[in-house]
């Protein structure tokens, strides 16, 4: 099983950025996949955004594109949203996600973080 780690959320106004860390351990190569997602207040949780480790394909939510990067870092096994251009409706619950497959479907994704919150002030 991975476990990850999320780091890097906080208050930030309008307009601002964040980053996003996600410290992964015990990963495989059954788990090339790292989603991001979010659960805004009184919302089910969506999908962001999220990249492969092998060859560094991304995916984005319509939502995000243009304003949020997704990276990763092979030799420290982290993974990384870049949030720039942040918006009151951004305000969420972050996650990480490890799957085998890059797809926006929460089901594929068997090992999650804990989660950090990141609040967008207007």
């Amino acid at each position: 099983q991975v476990q990850l780690v999320e780091s890097g959320g906080g208050l930030v106004q309008a307009g601002g950025s964040l980053r996003l860390s996600c410290a992964a351990s015990g990963r495989t190569f059954a788990s090339d996949a790292m989603g991001w997602f979010r659960q805004p207040p009184g919302k089910e949780r969506e999908f962001v955004a999220g990249i492969t480790w092998s060859v560094g394909n991304t995916l984005y939510a319509d939502s995000v594109k243009g304003r949020f990067t997704v990276s990763r870092d092979k030799a420290k096994n982290t993974a990384y949203v870049q949030m720039n251009s942040l918006k009151p409706e951004d305000t969420a619950v972050y996650y990480c996600a490890a799957g085998a497959v890059l797809t926006t479907v929460q089901r594929y994704y068997n090992s999650w973080g804990q989660g950090t919150q990141v609040t967008v002030s207007s």
